[in-house]
């Protein structure tokens, strides 16, 4: 039996979690697996952003950070960690690059110096007006109209709650 199937047979791994059987999950030929399908059209997505970012010198974790601060002007550091899903191990370098462009400032808290604010500078802002085309651009790439780009996301971050919380149920 393989892995798919035993964890199918696990106690909680029933329809409840999964509508596909032992026997059907067996049968899920590797081209086909959501695994593989999400994999490659990640890499696929980011190789498309490095293309459209390489003008403006950023790599795409960088342009991501920057949509965030777009957005919302200024992040503590944590909270960008969270949003992006970047440990802090490659969230701080990346910060420290960011810096030496001269796209963000870090300024502690004033309520808690433990803190580190990201903000944009006036370059941040510049940024964003230039960047603009990136969206359109990577609308274009994607082949989806506006709704359907709506609904996948709204399916991908359905998946994404769904496999933290089995992670976490896996680990106890």
């Amino acid at each position: 039996m393989d892995l798919v199937a035993q964890e199918l047979e696990r106690p909680g791994g029933d329809a409840r979690t999964s509508p596909v059987t032992p026997d059907e999950a067996a049968m899920i030929a590797l081209d086909d697996r959501l695994c593989l399908a999400l994999y490659t059209a990640s890499r696929s997505m980011t190789a498309r952003y490095r293309v459209a970012l390489e003008e403006f010198g950023l790599t795409y974790p960088q342009y991501l950070v920057m949509v965030l601060l777009w957005e919302e002007s200024s992040v503590p550091v944590g909270r960008i960690g969270e949003r992006l899903s970047l440990e802090s191990s490659t969230l701080s370098p990346l910060l420290k690059r960011l810096e030496a462009m001269g796209l963000i400032s870090r300024t502690r808290d004033r309520s808690d110096e433990r803190l580190v604010i990201i903000g944009l500078t006036r370059a941040g802002q510049r940024l964003q007006e230039r960047a603009a085309s990136v969206t359109l651009e990577m609308c274009r790439a994607s082949g989806l109209g506006i709704d359907e780009m709506a609904s996948l996301v709204g399916e991908l971050r359905e998946l994404d709650v769904q496999l933290k919380a089995a992670t976490r149920e896996a680990r106890g």
